[in-house]
This record gives C-alpha cells, structure tokens and sequence, in this order.
C-alpha cells in the first residue's frame, strides 16, 4: 500500500481514535521513557493521531509539542482538540525537519510505512534528535524484515518491519544508544524500544 492509501484507511476510521479505552494506550511506556529526559524541551509526536494523549502528557513534563500524520481527517481532529499545537499533514517519508527535538514518539505509526522507504525514516528520526534527546518507537518484534496486509481494523493497513537487529543496527549508526526494548503486548510480537542520542 502506498501511504496515500494508509491515510484513506485512517481517515474512515479516526474517529474510533477517541474511544476512552484508548487514553491509556501507550501512557505507561511514555513515562518510562520521559525518565531518560524529564527535563522539557522541543517534542514532536509522529503519527499522532487525534487524541493528543501523548501531547498532553509531554506538556505536563515542561516540553511543546508538535504533531505529525498522514491523515487528514486525524490531524483536522486533534487540532478541534489542541488548537494551541503546531501540527504537520504530512508523510513521514518526505517530511523534512525543521528543527532538531529533545523528545521524538511514534507510538504504532511508522511501521505502516513501505518496508523500502522505513530504514530512511528511521534514520530521519533518529537524525533530528538534540544531543541527550529520547526516541520511542513501535514496530514488530521480529528478527528479519517483513511486510503484510490486514483488515483486522476494517479498512485494509499494510505494515513493514525492519526486524530488531537491523533496527539496533540503524541506530547506532545514527549515535543513538539503546536505553530499553520490551515485548509489552505478549503474546503478540508488539515491541516498543527507547533509544537516546549520545
């Protein structure tokens, strides 16, 4: 699937974004990763999405916040929400930086990029950390590339994954260091990783 064809998907569905059982999606994880750096600062939200809950929680740690997605019909949603937020629509794959982040999140957003286009981006992201600044991230914790196609949500989403040690290789590449890696959802093979610019 081309991202044009993720946003579609997403947008009939952003709406289900806002269920209440999903505000504490992911808080956990955040927090722990907010210990590496609590200290505020420049932060940006990829694949934010409508709910703003990790938007407001960065804020409640002294950081600004920006957001990123693909989807219009998300970022129309999360701007009703957070109107005082800078938010981008646009692809991750030709997004540019504008400034370097002391805290960057993409919490289950970029594995739905083109397995071809997802080394590129994680190498983006991890090249506009500041010096000391923190990654979180998900993807499928494999142990090689892979890509598939479901409907599990309704409208079909495509994923693509690096696997982890080509994932540990990238960024150490980009002077990131591995800070945690965990399998958070098993049985499922849903990884999140914090990573930290030396």
């Amino acid at each position: 699937m081309l991202p044009a064809e993720i946003a579609q998907s997403y947008d009939s569905i952003a709406r289900r974004w806002l269920e209440p059982h999903l505000e504490t999606n992911g808080i956990r994880q955040h927090q722990h990763a907010l210990r590496f750096r609590p200290g505020g600062g420049m932060a940006l939200d990829v694949g934010c999405g409508c709910s703003g809950r990790f938007i407001r929680l960065l804020e409640s740690h002294g950081y600004i916040v920006e957001g990123l997605d693909i989807s219009a019909q998300m970022i129309a949603l999360a701007r009703a929400r957070n109107p005082h937020v800078t938010f981008y629509h646009a692809d991750v794959c030709e997004w540019v930086p504008a400034r370097r982040y002391d805290f960057i999140t993409a919490w289950d957003s970029i594995w739905h990029v083109p397995l071809t286009r997802n080394e590129d981006v994680l190498r983006k992201l991890c090249g506009a950390l500041a010096p000391g600044g923190v990654f979180i991230w998900t993807t499928g914790g494999l142990d090689g590339p892979e890509e598939k196609r479901d409907s599990a949500m309704g409208p079909p989403v495509y994923y693509g994954v690096l696997g982890i040690p080509k994932t540990l290789e990238i960024i150490a590449g980009e002077g990131c260091i591995c800070r945690h890696l965990e399998y958070d959802q098993l049985p499922e093979k849903h990884l999140f990783l914090i990573a930290q610019k030396a």
